[in-house]
């Protein structure tokens, strides 16, 4: 039993010194994963995994660290109010200061991810007949980390798009047919909005748009553009002081089927972002595009109803006010969201999750940054009866603090 017990041991010890031996020399991490059924001549040829662009992730304020949290733990952040501006009027008395009121918003981080890699003493005898276990577990453990990257992307995105303030374009069709205006359109949306113009705006959009944009003649021709960059490497290069980022998460989303809808006769001044409609049927979504009668501005929805009732705009609001009348709107059709943004309107938190006093049955633990998405992730190495495994995980997070800051180009 001894032996055993000390054959075991060393078995475990090996596959982690061979995990962090791989992570030294390549950035990654690796491990293997469960191939009984799998024959050895398979993985003859390593496995080159494949990673999806990522375009939200590195646009976005990342906070990250080693500091571990528990699932549904809340980070707070504080924002001030506009300010009322006064007049000055001479005096021997020094006047009382305006009194302002100092919101907070709030974010949970309550997603979480994980990937379990099992490995036993005959998956290594089954695969070393063939590549090696230490060419497979690789692999392994970087499909790992592309899969959790995704999730959290599409996460991301997801809230990012139903979060941002309006839209510009044409639902259904792909933006830059024949030129890149519509960047100056978005920047406008934002720019008017208050967003601050330093640099630090990205346009993140699917590889369809991009390859519109890439197809360009007046970017690709060096004559027009100043640059070879995007004719020789492919380099997507800042336009109008906007990065431009691909991603393969903006994808199709279908449009609530609200219909008939009209806002109710109470009128709505600019800035209004809670609007009552009234006569219609179906759902308006959280994200879905709407416009009213007279007024071109496309408004995303922050919350929607199911039938009439309180619709919410995410802000800044109405940027025409609607007349004390019912008037008609219109939910946009089924569209792709490409997302610009400002890279301080949206946070995006991920930490390893908290571990009991003591910690729990991991025989190792570390935090491990991905060299693709710039993420980190936790890897325990756990010691089981004649099996070991290893766990690539973590708790995330994420929330648009200012959507007046973000608009959808849409496609």
């Amino acid at each position: 039993m001894k032996i055993i017990k000390t054959l075991f041991v060393a078995m475990a010890a090996m596959l982690h010194d061979m995990l962090f031996m791989w992570m030294y020399r390549s950035g990654y991490i690796m491990t293997v994963n469960v191939l009984t059924s799998l024959s050895a001549d398979i993985y003859k040829a390593a496995d080159t995994v494949g990673r999806e662009l990522v375009g939200v992730i590195p646009s976005v304020t990342i906070n990250a660290g080693a500091e571990a949290v528990a699932i549904g733990d809340v980070i707070r952040s504080a924002f001030t109010r506009t300010a009322a501006v006064g007049t000055i009027t001479p005096s021997m008395v020094i006047p009382e200061g305006n009194d302002q009121t100092v919101d907070n918003k709030t974010m949970t981080l309550d997603q979480t991810a994980s990937v379990k890699i099992p490995w036993t003493g005959e998956d290594i005898k089954h695969v070393d007949n063939g590549a090696g276990y230490t060419s497979i577990y690789g692999d392994q453990i970087a499909q790992a980390m592309r899969a959790i990257t995704n999730q959290i992307e599409a996460y991301a995105w997801r809230l990012a798009y139903k979060g941002a303030s309006r839209a510009f374009g044409t639902a259904g069709t792909t933006p830059f047919a024949a030129n890149f205006n519509e960047i100056a359109e978005l920047r406008q949306i934002l720019i008017d909005n208050g967003c601050p113009d330093d640099g630090q705006l990205t346009l993140v959009m699917n590889t369809i748009a991009g390859t519109k944009l890439r197809n360009l003649a007046q970017l690709q021709q060096v004559n027009t553009s100043g640059d070879s960059s995007l004719l020789r490497q492919g380099e997507l290069l800042n336009l109008q002081r906007i990065m431009l980022k691909e991603s393969a998460a903006p994808i199709a989303v279908t449009k609530g089927t609200g219909a008939s809808y009209t806002s109710s006769a109470a009128g709505y001044a600019v800035g209004a972002t809670d609007i009552a409609v009234i006569t219609g049927t179906g759902t308006i979504l959280a994200g879905d595009v709407v416009t009213f009668t007279g007024d071109n501005n496309k408004y995303v929805v922050a919350v929607g109803v199911t039938a009439a009732g309180t619709i919410s705009l995410n802000a800044p609001g109405l940027r025409l006010p609607l007349a004390a009348s019912a008037v008609a709107l219109t939910v946009g059709a089924t569209s792709t969201s490409n997302i610009v943004l400002h890279k301080g309107c949206f946070e995006l938190a991920v930490r390893p999750i908290a571990l009991p006093m003591g910690g729990d049955d991991a025989d190792d633990q570390m935090t491990v940054q991905d060299p693709h998405s710039g993420l980190s992730f936790d890897v325990s190495a756990y010691k089981g009866y004649k099996k070991a495994m290893f766990d690539i995980s973590c708790v995330y997070g994420g929330k648009m603090w200012k959507p007046d800051h973000a608009a959808i180009l849409l496609g």
